[in-house]
């Protein structure tokens, strides 16, 4: 069993920066996959960044350029730094994992969820 906690979500003007850190408990190796998703009312989770912990990542088209994952393997601590932030990126966010490779970005392909943090990109 994997626990996550995600943490870093707030409010940021279009154009600003934020970056969110998701703490996994429960890997017992290296061969883990970490991911974010995000969902707004009405919408589907959309998968918006995936990381393996050894350092294989895949983006969201629309995200590609100001968004960056990465993971700490020896914490087991994945990161979202968000920049060149607009509306459209309003939405919870959420941390996710899996054991093993990293599959896609789809709901489907992971196990293990975090409870979610907001992030609002407002004037």
């Amino acid at each position: 069993q994997v626990h996550l906690v995600e943490s870093g979500g707030g409010s940021v003007e279009p154009g600003g920066s934020l970056t969110l850190s998701c703490v996994a408990s429960g890997f017992v190796d290296n061969n883990g996959c970490m991911a974010w998703f995000r969902q707004t009312p009405g919408k589907e989770r959309e998968g918006v960044a995936s990381t393996h912990l050894l350092g294989t990542t895949r983006y969201l088209n629309s995200v590609l350029g100001r968004f960056t994952v990465s993971a700490d393997k020896d914490k087991k601590i994945a990161y979202l730094q968000m920049n060149l932030l607009k509306a459209g990126d309003s939405a919870i966010y959420y941390c996710a994992a899996r054991l093993g490779v990293c599959a896609g970005l789809r709901q489907s392909d992971f196990t293990f969820w975090g409870q979610g943090t907001q992030v609002t990109v407002s004037s």
